[in-house]
Order: C-alpha cells, then structure tokens, then sequence
C-alpha cells in the first residue's frame, strides 16, 4: 500500500512540475515561447494539463475595456514600411485583425 501512495504522490509531482514548466514557457514572449512549445506535444499541453485555462491566465495582460491600447509599430502587409498605432490615433479609428484568411 505504501508504494502506491508513493506512486500517487510521484504522479501528482510531475503533473504540477509539467504545468509548472508550461505555465512558465507560456508567460515568455512570443517568439521564446513558440521555440519551447515546438518540443512539447500538444495533445499533452491542450489535452492532459488545463491549457486554456493557463494560456488565458498568461495572456490575460493589464488592459481594461476603455483604456488606451498601447504603442506598437509593425510592418505593412507588403513590407514595404512600418505602421505605428500612435500615428492614428485621435484622426480615425483603428481596427486591429490577427489572423490568417488564407
């Protein structure tokens, strides 16, 4: 019966190591994130821990409805220049879309 118990209890310690290790790729910027999640399957991230619940805690992010967005520059579609959102504001509204159509 004892080893059982040490079994449960070593089973409970890996899954909260593997969270905790998930948990802190997923608080990484973008790009460092997506070079650990490339070694981690997803059926483990996704299926087995609670990885939306993670991911929305991590990107939950400190903006409120009515606040202003934060200053970005990006490239153009094309890559033919840059776009920064303060350059805009106050002149006419901005519709931000992250996606792909294709």
């Amino acid at each position: 019966m004892k080893w059982v118990l040490r079994f449960v209890a070593l089973l409970i310690g890996c899954y909260l190591l593997l969270a905790g290790a998930v948990t802190a790729a997923m608080l990484q910027p973008p790009e460092r994130f997506g070079q650990i999640m490339k070694h981690v399957p997803m059926a483990i991230v996704w299926g087995v821990l609670p990885g939306p619940r993670l991911w929305l805690w991590a990107r939950g992010g400190t903006l409120h409805e009515g606040e202003q967005a934060p200053d970005f520059t990006l490239p153009t579609y094309d890559h033919s220049g840059t776009v920064t959102l303060s350059s805009h504001r106050s002149q006419r509204p901005v519709v931000l879309v992250f996606g792909s159509y294709t």
